[in-house]
């Protein structure tokens, strides 16, 4: 996989410019993130939409069943920190933490009710993060289609919940392209992007490097290593749970991508544990690399300019 995910379907083009002549008559927008990777799942491309419309959020942390409980308060309690936002970590197993997220509109939209209008909401996230589900939970019955592939839902579509509520649904978009190669692999890593999209290998030896320094004790409990025999460095590590595994080719060599595919299901499935792939304080310094790399890139394009002008003036003498 490259450094940066650039992953744009011509529907989420068309996505985009819907949304952008819908949402000035939005009230409340919802963006469903991801609780294990709350930063790299949320979209720049929402934010610039609230920025142009000033709209509040509710920001709905799914798959909180499969994050660290801890972080996941440490995330709340950040995003909150922005004017005119909500959040809450939600499980679509439990209908009640569903139906919270309408709780909040109220909340953020009081003057609709007052009017005796309904409030227009708009649901917004990438791929995956679970926003059909929600949906039909919402709605009490079968209205959006779900499915684990990324990308489902292809059009958009009105569903008024008939509880003072209506809500927009829209396809799951990503961003042109995620600048952050830290996101990048996580976004592959929870399943935010197609398995074609990705090398197993390079996700896997991001993934394991960062578990083995925040959640060690997964990690040997999972595989069975003895605190003696947990390799330093990440190949070694995915070998040790290749061959616990018994992924081994021909020779007794491990088979690094069966193991890869291992690690990366049982992070998905939960199987490792209740792991969440970020940190406020990580992403950042995650920011300030890549400004500081995007900055280097300028400067070093605008000094081929120059020297190209340069070689221009000095042939035409």
């Amino acid at each position: 996989m490259s450094n940066t995910i650039q992953w744009f379907p011509g529907h989420m083009h068309k996505a985009r410019k819907e949304i952008e002549e819908v949402l000035p008559k939005v009230d409340v927008i919802i963006e469903v993130l991801d609780a294990r990777i709350p930063f790299s799942s949320e979209n720049p491309l929402i934010k610039t939409f609230r920025e142009k419309t000033n709209k509040p959020v509710v920001k709905v942390l799914n798959k909180r069943d499969l994050a660290d409980p801890e972080m996941t308060q440490l995330w709340i309690e950040h995003l909150e920190q922005e004017q005119g936002v909500k959040a809450l970590a939600i499980t679509t197993e439990n209908v009640n933490e569903v139906n919270k997220i309408m709780d909040l509109c109220r909340k953020l939209a009081p003057n609709r009710e007052e009017m005796g209008k309904n409030i227009r909401t708009m649901i917004m996230g990438i791929p995956n993060v679970g926003k059909s589900t929600i949906i039909n939970t919402l709605a009490g019955r079968t209205v959006a289609v779900t499915g684990n592939q990324p990308a489902v839902t292809r059009q958009q579509q009105r569903i008024n919940l008939q509880n003072g509520i209506v809500l927009s649904d829209t396809p799951g978009i990503l961003w042109p392209k995620v600048e952050n190669p830290h996101s990048g692999f996580r976004l592959a890593a929870t399943g935010a992007v197609k398995d074609t999209a990705m090398d197993y290998i390079d996700v896997a030896f991001f993934t394991i490097e960062y578990l083995i320094k925040a959640y060690p004790n997964l990690i040997k409990a999972r595989y069975d290593l003895d605190e003696d025999e947990v390799p330093e460095t990440e190949i070694e590590l995915m070998e040790a749970i290749g061959r616990k595994r018994g992924c081994l080719k021909a020779g007794g060599r491990v088979d690094l991508h069966k193991a890869s595919e291992i690690l990366i299901n049982e992070l998905r499935n939960g199987t490792l544990g209740q792991i969440t792939m970020e940190r406020p304080e990580m992403i950042t310094q995650e920011l300030i690399n890549v400004a500081i790399e995007a900055e280097q890139k300028a400067e070093q394009k605008a000094k081929k300019k120059e020297e190209r002008r340069k070689r221009y003036l000095k042939n035409k003498r």
